[in-house]
This record gives structure tokens, C-alpha cells and sequence, in this order.
């Protein structure tokens, strides 16, 4: 019911805010998981210590190429 009031507004700008969030923590849930992956075979070998640091780094350069990717998809780009 909450959604059928939001959208009998009038303007869409709450729709729009709630897919935009939802793509957000997609690509946050999507790049968690790509970086522990990365986490998980930097730390296999020679057993070498994947810092905070680096986990942060990782994290937001995964985000930025699935920001790149789906702007290109949204963007008409396929």
C-alpha cells in the first residue's frame, strides 16, 4: 500500500530515489562479494595479509566499474 500512495503523488522522484538505492546496494552487495573473492586469493599465496586499506581500495574500484557498467547498459550503450 505504502508504494501505491507513493507513486499517487503525482511525480515519479520517489520511484526514481528507490531504484536508484536499489541499484546503490546492488553494486555495494556486488562488490562485497568480489572483494573478499579478491581478499580470499591475495591471502592464499605466500601467505601474504590483505590490509583495511586495500580492502577499501578494492571495494571502490569494483564499484566504479559497476558503475561504468550499468551506465553503459542504462545509457542505450547495448
Amino acid at each position: 500500500m505504502k508504494l501505491l500512495t507513493l507513486l499517487e503523488v503525482g511525480d515519479l522522484g520517489g520511484l526514481v530515489i528507490m531504484i536508484i538505492l536499489i541499484m546503490l546496494f546492488g553494486a555495494l552487495l556486488i562488490s562485497a562479494i568480489v572483494t573478499s573473492f579478491i581478499k580470499l586469493v591475495y591471502e592464499l599465496k605466500d601467505g601474504r595479509k590483505f590490509s583495511k586499506k586495500q580492502f577499501i581500495q578494492t571495494m571502490i574500484i569494483c564499484l566504479l566499474i559497476c558503475g561504468l557498467i550499468s551506465g553503459y547498459i542504462c545509457g542505450g550503450g547495448i
